[in-house]
C-alpha cells in the first residue's frame, strides 16, 4: 500500500514551484554553483603541452583515460585544475565511514551528536589533502615521464601539486555549500553534472561512427534500446522496497492507555546506492591509469601485462569489477548504511518489535538474515548493471558514457534530487495551509467579537 506522504508527494502540484521563493533560490543558488564547476573544467594547470596531451586523450579516449575522464567531467582529459574531481572526498568519506564502524573511538565519535560528527568530517577532509596530494604528485610524474610537461622539473611538480590539491578542496567546498543551501547532494551533483556535460559529445561522436560505417545501424539502435531497457531497470531497482512488519505494544500514560500501533521498518534492495560501483571503478583504475600515463605503448613486461589484463572490458577486470561490487554492497551495508544491531537496539528502546522475533540479539539476528537475502538481489542487480554494458562497450567501442556505472549514477541522483524538491514543495504547501488556518480563526474569533450577545439590564 502507499503510504499518505507519498500520496501528498504525487499530488504536489509543480505549479507551485514558482510561489516557492525559497526554492527557487536554492535550485538558482545549486545552478550557480555547478556553472562554476564547469567553467574550473576549462582552466589548464600550468606547464602542460596542449597539443601533446590532446594527441594522448585521443589514443587513450577508449581506454582508461576515457573513463577517468568520465568522472572529472572532462576535466582530465583537458588537464584543467578539477582534473583530480571529487572522487579523492569521496574516497576518504568512505575510508573514514568504514573505519568509523570498525575503531571504537571513532564510533564513539559518532554516537556523540553535533559535535562529533564535526570532528568526523575533519578527520574526512584531512583524508582528502593526504589522498589528493598522493595522486597530484603520481599524476605529475606521469606527466613528466609521458612527456607531456614543456619544462619537466621540480618547480612543474610542485605546482602541479598545488593547483591539483587546491582544485580538489574547492570542489569539496563547493559540494558542501550545495548540500548545506542547496537542492540535493552536493558531491553526487558534482559527478552528475560532470558526466552529463559530455554526453552530447560523445552522442555525437557515437552518431559520426554510425555515419561513417565503424559502426553499424543494428548497433546502433541495440545501444539506444539497451540505455532505455537499463534506465527503467535502475528505477525500478531503486525504488524497491523491503517491508519488514514492526508491532508497538498497547501503553498506559497516566490514566489513559493507549492502543498499539504498527508500522513498517523500509530496507531497500540496494542500501549501499552507488558507492560500491563508484569505489570498486575508482581502485580498478588508479593502477591502471598510472601506468598508461607513466609508460604511453607500456614496454615493460609487467605494465603491458596489466593493460592487457586489467584495461576496461577484459576477462580480469570484468572478474575483479563484480568481486568489488559484491563486497562492497556487503561491507558498506553493514558497517555504515544499515546496522542490525543499531536497528535492533532503536527498536528495543522505542517498545517496538517484529512480530515472533524476541526484542534484542534475536531481533538483530532476524534483519542480518533479511538484509543477507535482500543484497544477493541487490549485488547482482549492481553488478548486471555495470558489467553488461562494459562487455557491450567492449565488443562494440561504445562511448564510455553508455556504461552501466554513469547510466547508475545520473538515474540515481535524478530520482534522489527529484525527491528532495519535492519534498520542499510538500513543506510550503504545509506553511500556506498552517498560514490558512490561522487566518480562518482569527477571521471567525473576529465575528465572535463583533457579534456580542446583548448586555443585561
Amino acid at each position: 500500500m502507499v503510504s499518505a506522504a507519498e500520496q501528498m508527494a504525487a499530488n504536489t502540484s509543480w505549479s507551485a514551484l514558482g510561489k516557492a521563493t525559497d526554492l527557487r533560490n536554492r535550485i538558482l543558488f545549486t545552478l550557480a554553483l555547478l556553472c562554476v564547476y564547469r567553467l574550473g573544467t576549462f582552466l589548464p594547470v600550468p606547464g602542460i603541452d596542449g597539443a601533446a596531451l590532446r594527441e594522448f586523450m585521443e589514443q587513450a579516449g577508449q581506454g582508461i583515460g576515457g573513463m577517468v575522464s568520465m568522472f572529472t567531467g572532462g576535466a582530465l582529459g583537458r588537464m584543467g585544475i578539477f582534473a583530480l574531481g571529487i572522487m579523492p572526498y569521496i574516497s576518504a568519506s568512505i575510508i573514514v565511514q568504514l573505519m568509523t564502524a570498525m575503531v571504537p573511538q571513532l564510533e564513539q565519535l559518532k554516537k556523540e551528536g553535533e559535535q562529533g560528527r564535526k570532528k568526523i568530517n575533519q578527520y574526512t577532509r584531512y583524508g582528502t589533502v593526504l589522498l589528493a596530494t598522493a595522486q597530484a604528485y603520481g599524476l605529475a610524474v606521469s606527466l613528466e615521464s609521458g612527456d607531456l610537461a614543456t619544462d619537466p622539473g621540480l618547480f612543474f611538480r610542485l605546482s602541479t601539486m598545488i593547483t591539483l590539491v587546491g582544485g580538489t578542496m574547492f570542489l569539496m567546498w563547493l559540494g558542501e555549500q550545495i548540500t548545506a543551501r542547496g537542492v540535493g547532494n552536493g558531491v553526487s551533483l558534482i559527478i552528475f553534472v560532470g558526466i552529463i556535460a559530455e554526453v552530447p559529445a560523445a552522442l555525437a561522436q557515437f552518431f559520426a561512427s554510425g555515419r561513417t560505417g565503424a559502426i553499424s545501424p543494428a548497433v546502433i539502435i541495440g545501444v539506444i534500446v539497451m540505455i532505455i531497457a537499463v534506465i527503467t531497470f535502475v528505477v525500478f531497482m531503486e525504488r524497491a522496497l523491503r517491508k519488514i512488519h514492526i508491532q508497538y505494544p498497547r501503553r498506559q500514560v497516566g490514566m489513559k492507555v493507549y492502543d498499539g500501533g504498527s508500522s513498517h521498518l523500509p530496507v531497500k534492495v540496494n542500501p549501499a546506492g552507488v558507492i560500491p560501483a563508484i569505489f570498486a571503478s575508482s581502485l580498478l583504475l588508479l593502477p591502471t591509469t598510472i601506468t598508461t600515463f607513466s609508460t604511453g605503448a607500456a614496454t615493460g613486461s609487467v605494465m603491458s601485462w596489466m593493460l592487457a589484463y586489467f584495461g576496461p572490458g577484459q576477462p580480469l577486470y570484468l572478474l575483479f569489477f563484480v568481486a568489488m561490487i559484491v563486497f562492497f554492497a556487503y561491507f558498506y551495508t553493514f558497517n555504515v548504511s544499515f546496522k542490525p544491531d543499531d536497528v535492533a537496539d532503536n527498536l528495543k528502546n522505542q517498545n517496538g518489535f517484529v512480530p515472533g522475533i524476541r526484542p534484542g540479539k534475536k531481533t538483530a539476528e532476524y534483519l542480518e538474515y533479511v538484509v543477507n537475502r535482500i543484497l544477493i538481489l541487490g549485488s547482482a542487480y549492481l553488478a548486471a548493471v555495470c558489467l553488461l554494458p562494459e562487455i557491450l562497450r567492449g565488443q562494440f567501442a561504445v562511448p564510455f558514457y553508455f556504461g552501466g556505472t554513469s547510466v547508475l549514477i545520473v538515474v540515481s541522483v535524478t530520482m534522489d534530487t527529484i525527491q528532495q524538491v519535492q519534498s520542499h514543495l510538500l513543506a510550503h504547501q504545509y506553511e500556506g495551509l498552517i498560514e490558512k488556518s490561522q487566518l480562518r480563526g482569527r477571521s471567525k474569533s473576529g465575528k465572535k467579537r463583533t457579534k456580542r450577545s446583548p448586555a443585561r439590564r
